[in-house]
């Protein structure tokens, strides 16, 4: 048994790997693959307070139990349609006949609580691999691994790099199909050719049940894994200023439908390039930034990392309420990713150079959303190529204070760039009170209070 070094926060899933008969009054006992919920993490690392499904509490020991992988099949919409939870082997092979090579489904794995497996059809017969749950990722061959299911299937979607084929075509859970009915092509009331956001994907306007929704399709596997696993992090993230899934769609033919609320003035940069400041007044920026800062004060609380924090991936409600989009890239935090596709003028230099992201080097590109803001949507470090970028920003090059903004919102910016990402400020300081004598200038202070140590 190994010694557990990161605890996990309150709200965890875990699963028993072995049978804990207690040995105070204060431990809970439980069998080898009970299901866990954490509710406290003691001054002890290695023992956790948690509850079990009968609402019992005590202490468990840490290295008794393992996170449970987060997947949510429930319910009327599917984001993973091809989980089928708790089947038996046999199940799973009577659900990939008759044989057709690529065919697959990942289960729960009975022989091993808390792991999972990758069934897969193959030649006429269906190959079982162990998917293991180690040191926080998975892994089949334990030479790749892989932060969440998503992410291995997409993976092995595009190679079969040492499993009998590659995943061509997934086997949909039942009532996977059947949410067509909930939230179908005709009760969205069909897609107009409108196109509403501004990040990587078309994005279209349905009507469902009256209230106009925003649709993204995707018809590309591999791009739909991913937009999966977008949809799978925005189902635990619920807040006024992040944009709201509201369903989504598998059609029999691979298509995939992601319905989320309509904002009706678009993508922030868009917003702010279009208005100017004839339209746009202090004012108007500042609670830009604050529902910005709201967001990810929350994400920051429940332990998430955004990690393509932009202008760009910020929308504008009816009412101009500014919400957080494009969960694409969103991981809990303290984890790595490559570095190749993030956009490097938003992206701090140690998630850069070291692939080391956290809230930190969320409150760095959170700088340079100002700098936008304030900017009224230019493209940051104007007339500096790309290639000179990182290196000027990391001998201590800092943008200057855009025209007009207020210069406790630039010592803002200016903190958010610190270098040293333990010096940079958190979003959750807690606001105090201020009176609304003088509203602009209260929003200032409060932006400003919020962002001191």
């Amino acid at each position: 048994m190994t010694e557990v070094q990161n605890p996990w926060p309150q709200g965890t899933e875990c699963v028993a790997r072995y049978n804990f008969k207690g040995t105070t009054e204060q431990d809970l006992p439980f069998n080898k693959g009970d299901v866990l919920t954490i509710i406290v993490v003691t001054k002890d690392p290695n023992w956790y307070k948690a509850k079990n499904s009968a609402g019992r509490e005590g202490t468990i020991p840490a290295n008794y139990v393992q996170k449970r992988e987060g997947v949510k099949s429930g319910g009327k919409l599917s984001l993973m349609p091809w989980f089928h939870g708790k089947i038996t082997r046999d199940q799973a092979e009577r659900l990939l006949n008759p044989p057709e090579t690529g065919l697959f489904l990942v289960r729960e794995s009975t022989n091993f609580p808390g792991d999972y497996t990758l069934c897969v059809s193959c030649d006429g017969k269906v190959e079982h691999y162990r998917i293991i749950y180690h040191n926080g990722k998975l892994t089949i061959d334990e030479e790749v691994y892989f932060e969440n299911l998503m992410q291995l299937v997409e993976h092995y979607t595009k190679d079969a790099d040492g499993l009998c084929t590659k995943l061509i075509k997934p086997k949909l859970e039942e009532g996977t199909v059947a949410a067509q009915d909930e939230f179908s092509r005709s009760k969205l009331g069909g897609f107009t050719d409108q196109f509403i956001a501004c990040d990587y994907s078309d994005v279209m306007v349905g009507d469902y049940r009256g209230t106009k929704v925003a649709v993204k399709c995707i018809k590309n596997d591999a791009t739909a894994q991913a937009f999966i696993a977008e949809a799978s992090v925005m189902t635990q993230l619920r807040h006024d200023n992040l944009v709201q899934l509201l369903g989504v769609i598998v059609e029999e033919n691979g298509s995939l439908f992601i319905v989320t609320e309509y904002m009706a003035k678009g993508c922030l940069v868009d917003y702010l390039r279009s208005r100017g400041r004839t339209v746009l007044g202090g004012e108007a920026l500042l609670h830009f930034a604050l529902d910005v800062c709201e967001a990810m004060a929350y994400l920051e609380t429940n332990n998430f990392v955004h990690r393509d924090l932009a202008a760009r991936n910020v929308l504008v409600s009816e009412d101009n309420m500014a919400k957080v989009s494009d969960f694409g890239l969103t991981k809990e935090a303290s984890s790595t990713q490559d570095t190749a596709k993030l956009p490097v003028k938003w992206t701090a230099p140690e998630a850069l150079r070291e692939k080391k992201f956290s809230t930190k080097s969320d409150v760095w590109s959170y700088g340079i959303l100002l700098w936008e803001i304030y900017s009224f949507g230019r493209v940051p470090y104007p007339r500096i190529p790309l290639k000179d970028v990182v290196p000027r920003v990391e001998k201590g090059y800092k943008m200057d204070c855009p025209d007009g903004c207020p210069e406790v919102v630039y010592n803002i910016m200016k903190q958010c760039w610190n270098l040293d990402p333990a010096a940079r400020p958190s979003f959750q300081i807690k606001l105090s009170g201020f009176c609304e004598k003088e509203k602009q200038r209260m929003l200032i202070l409060v932006l400003y209070c919020r962002f001191q140590q």
